[in-house]
């Protein structure tokens, strides 16, 4: 947008020190704390990512969300107890050595984070001489295999390993391990057994998993537990306890020996379901196991004894009065890496199982929660109805619409994702998988929970995508489009700082005025110790000075592109400020000038925008301040007056709004505002030449209630003070800045449905809808409590001013856009929204005017 200011009132105000423009460098930045490093105990979790570790040696990645290691042995290098290692998908093409330990207290957790199919993928795993680990989800392809050695307190859960016809065993516990668990993992092995158990080996268990191909053998191995475990071999034995193996419980197991079903397998013996050898018996028991008859393998071999039948089984020994000789019917499930198989309707594995049997766990193989199928009769223990087997039927769940709040009672960065899934069926307890990935991460995050609580580092929008499964990710997920809502800053007041002067240089590299159409960038690494990472918007009063032809200014977050919004409008030769409130992102701003010729700029800071600070309250805008009423004074040439607002500001009141505008002055010169009982700062706030009248929105600390207005000048000058808002520790409403956006025009039309192109009619009023966020929210995005934004007119056909307030109430007498006729002038703005904003036109002429919107308030959670 140009400008067509009046001739009259071009005078060059000199940006020199005494014209209060010119001030000192900027503070040196405060870097950010270090990275937590692996070794740090305090760092929980430790990240694997091929897709986001950066290059380099390992010596530049420490395992943070931020630099990731790049492979797990990495990791598991330097993993110590308590920590967990989130090991994200990908193909990591290395056998992966496990040698440090945990405690039983804090174990060491390496975990892949599986999602919708996909999940880290590695050749073999080695655990060795270590104890309190824990590896969960991983997928071992090819000749790969898992072994155990010399280890206790070891843990695999939900791995899926495929040895193929190569691998010695799926997954081998040997040495002089002790309690070692395998659980809900599936396990393909074709060439030796699915699962070995070497002598030496104490008090393993082995629940609710699959072993596939091939069965379990254990040799020499007391204390071996085998729960809710689903075999199914190519004519081999399902489950053998060789040796010396004694103490061991065998329940709630389903065991084919004949995986493709043919009529017969050319050995009975060698397709037993259940083998124990005669120095296994002692406190050895089974029960409640399923076994398919098909292929006419053996049920039982016991202590050397053949048994052909169950009944003979049962009234030889006595056990096993709970087994059932029948079809499981089984069914595959193509889960790609991480298959499985579960029962069809019918089933008599279904709502038949032991619950007190040893080792059970409180899910299944899916990580599921027990159901109570209501075909079937409820003929197990306990509850009644939990299947045998390692995958537990479930009725088809409906899940809850996916929903993003921001926490009530939490920061105001805090936000709850919702959802649920619930079974039709009866079920010990409501359980599924859950992944979440907000948008400002780059990992999804997996869980049991329907609910995920997040802390965002920015105002602005938050966002959720929500997988949720119940076959713990192994078949795909399907998810809507992102949820949101926003949430806002709070405001932290610093004193007038000078960041950018482009005539020094500050802020740039050299002296030098922005050319035409010309774009700079200012750095903004940290403030006060903030990271610019965890800096929402920054605000700056912004001065044009010794432009060489007419245009205007646009501030805006560096990468996100400029828009025709303006911030700050000018004519050849003229000195002209603007407060500006713009985001910070990739920890910088951006100026464009739109417009011929070159021009220079001044950037002064008065506060910004985080986490933590002051909340704002808004109000109707009402004058504090007009030193033309009554028996008042102008304020005197190189004077100091204190407004002291405390009559109208809480105690503890950080910073005051408040639009100053400078009428009648007698002399050239810039007017400060600044936080009473402070020194008169270098930055100003107002640039005016003689008989100018001229506003400018002023953000200022407050000290007890007061701010102080100095005139620099010569001569002279009236004072008017509209009170728009404050912010304090006490006050609720926070910021949520957006890229400068135009959202009123007369000129084409926009934002005013229905007026068409035809500017402001003499005193006529207009309402408007602040913008609000076009997001996916769910329940709803928070309503704008108050406008931030920069307010032109230009085109006006008389003198008048330009008055915005809230919709439905008493329009006040403070105004936001002083002009004269063929003016083009703007004024930041912070305008409470009652039932919209209203926009006054007040003048005798016709005027067009321009509202862009860089944030808007919004009320706390609720």
């Amino acid at each position: 947008m140009t400008s067509g200011r009046m001739l009259a009132r071009l005078a060059l105000v000199p940006l020199l020190a005494g014209a209060g423009l010119v001030g000192p460098a900027a503070p040196a930045a405060v870097a950010a704390p270090a990275p937590v490093t692996a070794t740090d105990p305090s760092a929980g979790e430790l990240y694997v990512s091929k897709t986001w570790c950066p290059a380099g040696t390992p010596a530049t990645r420490d395992g943070s969300a931020e630099k990731p290691f790049c492979t797990i042995s990495e990791a598991a290098a330097v993993a110590g107890p308590g920590q967990t290692v989130l090991v994200q998908p990908g193909e990591y093409q290395e056998t992966v050595k496990f040698t440090r330990s945990g405690t039983e207290a804090a174990p060491i957790t390496f975990r892949s984070v599986n999602v919708s199919w996909q999940s880290a993928q590695v050749q073999s795993l080695n655990v060795a001489g270590v104890h309190d680990v824990v590896l969960e989800g991983f997928v071992v392809n090819g000749r790969g295999y898992v072994e155990v050695k010399d280890s206790s307190r070891v843990r695999l859960d939900k791995l899926s390993v495929h040895g193929g016809s190569y691998a010695p065993a799926g997954v081998r516990i040997s040495g002089a391990s002790d309690d070692v668990t395998l659980s809900r993992s599936y396990v393909y092995n074709y060439a030796g057994p699915s699962v070995t158990v070497q002598s030496g080996v104490t008090d393993t268990t082995v629940a609710a998993s699959q072993l596939d191909a091939s069965g379990l053998v254990a040799t020499d191995a007391p204390g071996l537990t085998v729960t809710g475990n689903t075999l199914r071999t190519e004519c081999r034995r399902g489950i053998e306890l060789a040796g010396a193996s004694p103490g061991a419980s065998i329940r709630n197991n389903i065991v084919v020996t004949d995986r493709q079903r043919r009529p017969t397998c050319p050995n009975s013996v060698e397709a037993t379901a259940i083998t124990v050898s005669p120095e296994s018996l002692p406190q050895t028991s089974t029960d409640y196991n399923l076994i398919d008859p098909m292929g006419g393998g053996l049920p039982y071999v016991w202590a050397g004894s053949q048994y052909p039948t169950l009944a003979s089984f049962v009234e030889a020994t006595g056990q096993a009065t709970h087994d059932i000789a029948a079809n499981p019917k089984l069914t595959w499930v193509s889960g790609m890496q991480r298959s499985y198989l579960e029962t069809s309707a019918g089933s008599p594995a279904r709502d038949s199982a032991d619950t007190g049997a040893r080792g059970a766990l409180d899910t299944d193989l899916l990580d599921n929660s027990y159901a109570d199928d209501p075909t079937a009769p409820n003929t197990g223990t306990g509850s009644g109805y939990r299947d045998r087997g390692a995958v537990e039927a479930q009725g088809i769940a409906t899940q809850d619409p996916v929903r993003l709040e921001r926490k009530v009672g939490g920061g105001p960065f805090d936000v709850v994702a919702r959802t649920g899934l619930h079974s039709p069926w009866p079920v010990e307890r409501e359980r599924a998988a859950y992944a979440y990935k907000f948008a400002d991460e780059r990992y999804w995050r997996v869980s049991d929970s329907g609910t995920a609580e997040h802390t965002l580092r920015r105002a602005g929008s938050a966002c959720v995508q929500v997988q949720a499964s119940q076959s713990d990710f192994r078949e795909p997920s399907d998810y809507g489009p992102p949820v949101c809502t926003q949430v806002g800053a709070r405001y932290v007041p610093v004193a007038p700082t000078r960041l950018l002067d482009t005539r020094i240089p500050i802020g740039v590299d050299y002296a030098a005025p922005v050319a035409a159409n010309g774009t700079i960038s200012l750095p903004i690494e940290s403030i006060a110790g903030i990271p610019a990472l965890d800096i929402s918007a920054v605000v700056l009063n912004v001065t044009v000075t010794q432009p060489t032809a007419a245009g205007f200014i646009t501030v805006y977050p560096t990468g996100g592109g400029w828009s025709n919004a303006s911030n700050v409008n000018f004519v050849a030769k003229e000195t002209v400020p603007n407060q500006v409130t713009v985001p910070v992102v990739n920890g910088s701003v951006s100026f464009h000038h739109s417009g011929q010729g070159t021009v220079h700029l001044v950037a002064d800071l008065q506060g910004f925008y985080a986490e933590s600070g002051s909340g704002f309250a808004p109000v109707s805008p009402v004058r504090v301040l007009d030193t033309r009423e009554g028996a008042g004074t102008p304020l005197p040439a190189n004077r100091t007056r204190p407004l002291d607002l405390s009559g109208r500001l809480p105690a503890g009141a950080t910073a005051a709004v408040l639009n100053v505008t400078v009428t009648r002055p007698t002399a050239n010169g810039v007017l400060k505002v600044f936080p009473y009982g402070s020194v008169v700062p270098t930055a100003s706030n107002l640039n005016f030449v003689t008989g100018q009248t001229i506003p400018n929105l002023v953000t200022v600390p407050v000290v007890n209630g007061r701010v102080s207005i100095h005139n620099q000048s010569s001569g002279a000058t009236h004072v008017v003070a509209d009170l728009a808002g404050w912010f304090s520790p006490d006050a609720t409403q926070t910021f949520v800045p957006i890229t400068p956006t135009r959202i009123v025009d007369t000129r084409n039309g926009t934002g005013l449905p229905g007026r068409g192109s035809v500017p402001l009619a003499a005193r006529e009023t207009v309402r408007f809808q602040p913008f609000l966020s076009g997001e996916n929210c769910l329940p709803a995005c928070p309503t704008p409590t108050a406008l931030v934004g920069n307010l032109t007119v230009t085109g006006p056909t008389a003198p008048g001013v330009l008055i915005a307030y809230p919709g439905g109430q008493p329009r006040p007498t403070a105004s936001n856009v002083n002009f004269v006729t063929g003016e083009t002038a703007s004024n930041a703005a912070v305008v409470a929204v009652g039932s919209g904003i209203e926009l006054y036109n007040s003048s005798a002429g016709t005027t067009h005017a321009v509202v862009d919107q860089s944030g808007y308030f919004i009320g706390p959670a609720s």
